[in-house]
């Protein structure tokens, strides 16, 4: 067998999004797995919507995830150009021969024709097929024509057979029949080769051996292809068609549901390893209970033949807990090294709450962070934060608060060095000496160094305040009370 050729051809006309980053991580562990070459390529023929930032999107989302091609965008290989809108010569040499061949043949039929054509046919209870009044015209004719400037389109002409053979690596060999298909445009008015035909030719000449992409190729474009490959005289590749991507709720996926464009994700404070991972399992299953795995170990582990053919369910709440599960795996330098940037960008990174100081903190936050962006985000609504809301005020005037606030005070006020372990003594000592305990302790002192119910350990919360903004707080609390 000769060797695994895979690609991934987005198109520029958005942002990289969840469905091509799934088809573009599940090529690449095929293509790796099996010792293969991974493609990257740029299907820019839509010229009015693709752009070039938006190729640049592509390609850093792509260096995100850590999926690195051997030919392609960028840094080039043997079977370049690869961006379509560079491969116009190519696709008209294979166009002339698909019309020399009598494989294709010129249409110039206006959309208003075919239409009434098509409305014809579903009169008479027939498929809703062009009805090929162009296919036998004369070549005088034709000739005649395009020379007085009449606009036409290109159709590929259907062969004379029953079935159209595809092999999938998911879902089995399927035959679909030709009487399912019509003659399809292969090049448009304005010259351009439309997707089957552009894509195929790229195919073929960087010869690729597998396609793997999205279902909803499976029963409009793949056949076609396939007719394509085989009037050409390429050999036809082995395709996989993967499940579709829904939405919880089961519908299409969109980004009420969580899905961003990929660069986003990175910006929102999620881990690429943990994106990665969790993709993986948007269709695929490695056949184990395991849930966590790097990239090299799914490289290892990944069998086309076991992703599914249902639909697979994008949960966003499951992907920040794989999140939360790579965050604890980090060691505090690297939390530090994460957060450190924008520690400095909003001035939390000072003398007095140093790299030591932020060390300490997440060493006991690691547990309660989901997203990157949770550590700058807590630290910052701390600093905001100046006591409680006078309106709950009421909630902890009790006589354990009036007991336990100037306990708090003195224990708070000693003078040894501020840590997480400093000030969760000093509030069960306070507790103690108060004879406060229980709920009667934690919960208010929650509400009075929050303002909130729940939230993480409350004695973090406290570590993160400051020793002076703490006793400025329960101070000017009771003084009220």
């Amino acid at each position: 067998m000769s060797k695994i050729r895979v690609r991934f051809p987005p198109s520029p006309t958005g942002n990289l999004h969840v469905g091509n980053a799934r088809t573009a991580l599940f090529n690449y562990l095929f293509c790796k797995h099996n010792e293969g070459t991974f493609v990257f390529r740029i299907e820019d023929t839509d010229r009015e919507r693709s752009r070039d930032e938006y190729i640049q999107n592509e390609i850093d989302a792509m260096k995100w995830m850590g999926i690195q091609w051997d030919e392609g965008i960028e840094i080039g290989g043997q079977h370049g150009p690869y961006k379509q809108s560079e491969r116009m010569s190519l696709y008209q040499e294979h166009i002339q021969r698909l019309l020399d061949t009598q494989h294709a043949y010129v249409c110039f039929c206006s959309a208003e024709q075919v239409e009434m054509d098509r409305e014809e046919a579903r009169t008479n209870s027939l498929p809703p097929r062009y009805s090929g009044r162009c296919r036998n015209l004369p070549q005088s004719e034709v000739k005649t024509r395009i020379a007085n400037g009449e606009p036409y389109v290109i159709r590929f002409k259907l062969p004379d057979q029953n079935d159209v053979q595809v092999t999938d690596l998911i879902r089995g060999t399927k035959f679909f029949p030709v009487s399912s298909l019509d003659d399809f445009i292969i090049v448009r008015t304005d010259g351009m080769p439309t997707y089957n035909l552009a894509v195929t030719v790229d195919d073929a000449l960087m010869e690729i051996t597998h396609i793997i992409r999205g279902e909803d190729h499976f029963f409009g474009n793949t056949p076609r292809q396939v007719l394509l490959y085989e009037a050409l005289g390429y050999p036809v590749p082995i395709f996989a068609h993967m499940p579709m991507i829904l939405g919880d709720d089961k519908t299409k996926l969109s980004k009420r549901h969580g899905a961003f464009a990929i660069t986003e994700y990175g910006n929102m404070g999620f881990l690429p390893e943990a994106f990665v991972n969790y993709m993986a399992f948007l269709g695929w299953s490695p056949k184990t209970e395991e849930e966590f795995f790097t990239l090299d170990e799914l490289i290892q582990r990944f069998e086309v033949t076991n992703v599914n053919t249902s639909p697979a369910i994008f949960d966003y709440e499951k992907l920040k807990w794989y999140n939360a599960h790579y965050l604890r795996q980090k060691s505090c330098e690297d939390l530090f090294k994460i957060a450190q940037e924008d520690l400095i960008a909003k001035g939390f990174l000072t003398n007095e709450k140093d790299k030591t100081f932020y060390l300490q903190a997440l060493a006991h936050m690691k547990d309660y962070i989901v997203l990157t962006t949770d550590i700058v985000n807590y630290i910052e609504s701390i600093d905001a934060y100046n006591g409680i809301q006078p309106d709950r005020i009421p909630e902890i005037q009790t006589p354990e608060m009036i007991e336990l606030l100037p306990a708090l005070i003195r224990h708070f006020s000693v003078d040894e060095k501020w840590s997480p372990d400093f000030v969760l003594n000093a509030i069960r000592n306070a507790g103690k000496e108060s004879k406060v305990k229980g709920k009667h302790l934690w919960m208010p002192l929650r509400l009075i160094m929050t303002n909130e119910d729940q939230g993480p350990e409350i004695y973090l919360v406290i570590y993160l305040m400051g020793k002076e903004k703490v006793l400025d707080i329960l101070k000017a609390l009771l003084s009220k009370i």
